[in-house]
């Protein structure tokens, strides 16, 4: 299996996870020039931009979480800029960007993982 095939069904393992605890997925694999955002999704009353990362071993690949490094952050960030232009969402809008981190059965979900990066 490719590392493709592999992002995908994890992905849509997250976006199970997240539909069975609380979110209402809106995207998937929302892309434009400046980057993807994975999944889309409403929790709490926020607009989530989320990353989905996996690891089959954290001890050899370090943590998921850790690879959503400041320039993974700003990608995203100009992402989601350029998804609410396009949707048209208000800029009172609760923003937040949640990071899955999948680790072979276990998922973490990490709310409000990083701050948006603006210019």
């Amino acid at each position: 299996m490719n590392t493709r095939t592999v992002g995908a069904a994890n992905e849509d393992v997250a976006a199970s996870y997240l539909e069975n605890n609380g979110y209402k997925i809106l995207d998937r694999n929302f892309r434009c020039k400046t980057g993807e955002i994975d999944i889309i999704g409403i929790n709490e009353g926020c607009l989530c931009f989320i990353e989905v990362k996996y690891r089959k071993n954290r001890k050899i690949e370090g943590s998921a979480e850790a690879a959503v490094n400041i320039h993974k952050q700003n990608k995203i960030c100009r992402t989601s800029d350029y998804y609410r232009m396009v949707k048209h969402i208000s800029s009172d809008t609760n923003i937040r960007y949640d990071v899955v981190a999948i680790y072979g059965d276990d998922i973490i979900v990490y709310k409000n993982a990083f701050s948006y990066i603006g210019f």
